[in-house]
């Protein structure tokens, strides 16, 4: 059995103890009122999409989520958060180093003795969601459940979920088809991209990802009988039912947590995976981290 397979089953075990592990934070993670940035590259971005927005709909500050090469110099912050699961993210190294000295920095990772954590002022470890897969899936929504618990959101209801969507079926018929779009509003849309992201991952699918409205501007026109849509949170008024006048199959679950239905989507990404003969622990073209040579152009400039 794959590693990931595994690691996707234990997320509901991982969430509650990121919970307990949010209340020893203290005051290392972002305080209400401070400006905040998140610096991730991949999965930990559009985790850090999803907090950005959260942390703004919660009312606690101004918060931008930034691939780590994209940091705008000059812009100032009260404190930088940087996510990597395994601490050696070279573009992520490289952000921490320069930032040095001139605004705090806390990192999040599952490796204690990472690089990240000699270069962030703060760090906290989240050693119980480390992986052995190279698709990521339970350090991810740890992390954005240690986040949304230091909100002061309740997450009870979301860990049910949780353990509903580790064994609950998939939708039918999704492993046969062969287009896939996920498609959020507000915090959900980072969740989006990650579903996306996690399809092509493991089972090298074609994905889209979208801000729900955004989808009749230009994308709807892919969808046809072939195509999965399927929605990360409550669905905009109507556009489910022009999506199934398309003949795609329209996955929504408003009712469910949308980071525990994105354990269904890991779960999905796997099987087709699987259907393919490909190995999920170790996909096509992609390694644990992302460790850039000097000549690769690494720094950031």
């Amino acid at each position: 059995m794959p590693f990931v397979t595994d690691e996707i089953a234990s997320q509901p075990d991982c969430w509650r103890q990121a919970v307990m592990l949010a209340d020893k934070t203290g005051t290392m993670l972002p305080r209400p009122g401070e400006r905040v940035a998140i610096l991730g590259c991949g999965t930990s971005l559009f985790i850090g999409q999803s907090y950005a927005a959260l942390r703004e709909a919660a009312g606690h500050g101004e918060t931008d989520a930034y691939a780590a090469t994209e940091f705008p110099q000059g812009r100032r912050y009260d404190r930088v958060v940087a996510l990597s699961r395994s601490g050696t993210t070279t573009e992520v190294l490289s952000q921490l180093t320069r930032l040095r000295g001139s605004v705090p920095t806390v990192a999040l990772t599952a490796d204690p003795v990472a690089p990240m954590v000699d270069l962030a002022d703060e760090t906290v470890v989240l050693n119980f969601a480390e992986e052995h897969a190279v698709v990521q899936t339970r350090f991810a929504t740890s992390a954005l459940t240690l986040l949304r618990a230091h909100l002061g959101i309740a997450l009870e209801g979301a860990i049910a979920d949780a353990e509903t969507t580790v064994a609950a079926p998939l939708p039918a018929g999704a492993v046969e088809r062969r287009q896939f779009t996920f498609l959020g509003t507000g915090w959900t849309i980072g969740l989006a991209n990650e579903a996306a992201l996690k399809m092509r991952e493991a089972s090298l699918s074609w994905t889209e990802a979208y801000p729900a409205m955004e989808y009749r501007h230009g994308p709807i026109s892919i969808t046809d009988t072939s195509s999965v849509v399927w929605f990360l949170g409550a669905p905009p008024t109507g556009l489910v039912e022009e999506i199934r006048k398309l003949g795609a199959l329209v996955v929504s679950e408003a009712q469910s947590d949308p980071v525990a239905e994105l354990i269904r989507i890991q779960r999905l990404a796997v099987e087709i995976g699987a259907a393919k003969s490909l190995d999920p622990d170790r996909p096509r073209n992609l390694s644990f981290s992302v460790v850039l040579s000097p000549a690769s152009g690494a720094g950031i400039s």
